[in-house]
């Protein structure tokens, strides 16, 4: 095996170990305390974000559903994100994103819709919103959503696992009540 590959390998273990045990794991545990559900939409990161979070014992007591809604057909489908918001705001967008979230929560029938959407690049992107934009969105039962915004650089698969570390940094906030949810669409 050459140097490069074995590095590539030790450093997506090392990401997964990291995520796992330093992120998810908390929070799967808290979830389980409360004895509340979550369920996650994703684009952009095309699953690893319900990856990270299953690759914790027990959290199928927890963890309900991960749809990877990629297309804008999917998001519509499976969703309910009307065509006409996704034309007008884009499907990298805070709406977006939002509808993402409340839609998994609500169809999942869960306490957290968690949602990620962006461009991983190296192509699409805009000038208003370049490659390495993502929207991040976390709906809770009984709260407003809470969207915002960020810019990761770094090759398509830094982008992925930058956004999943950012949203489960941000959803152990809620779940500690560290943070007191508001409708934020770009802090």
């Amino acid at each position: 095996m050459s140097v490069a590959k074995s590095r590539t390998k030790k450093n997506k273990m090392d990401f997964q170990k990291r995520v796992t045990f330093e992120q998810a794991l908390p929070i799967i545990q808290r979830l389980r305390e409360l004895s509340q559900t979550i369920a996650t939409a994703e684009s952009c990161t095309g699953g690893l974000l319900a990856h990270c979070l299953t690759n914790v014992p027990g959290a199928s007591q927890v963890f309900k559903v991960g749809l990877v809604t990629y297309s804008n057909e999917s998001k519509s489908r499976l969703l309910g994100i009307p065509q006409e918001i996704i034309e007008e705001y884009g499907a990298v967008s805070a709406e977006v994103a939002q509808r993402m979230a409340e839609g998994v929560s609500q169809r999942g029938g869960v306490t957290f819709g968690l949602a990620t959407t962006g461009f991983a690049g190296p192509e699409g992107g805009s000038v208003d919103k370049p490659v390495g934009t993502v929207f991040l969105a976390i709906a809770q039962e009984g709260k407003k959503t809470e969207v915002w915004r960020e810019f990761f650089s770094g090759d398509r698969l830094d982008f992925k696992e930058k956004t999943v570390e950012a949203l489960l940094e941000r959803l152990q906030d809620v779940i500690s009540h560290k943070r007191a949810q508001k409708n934020t669409k770009n802090d």
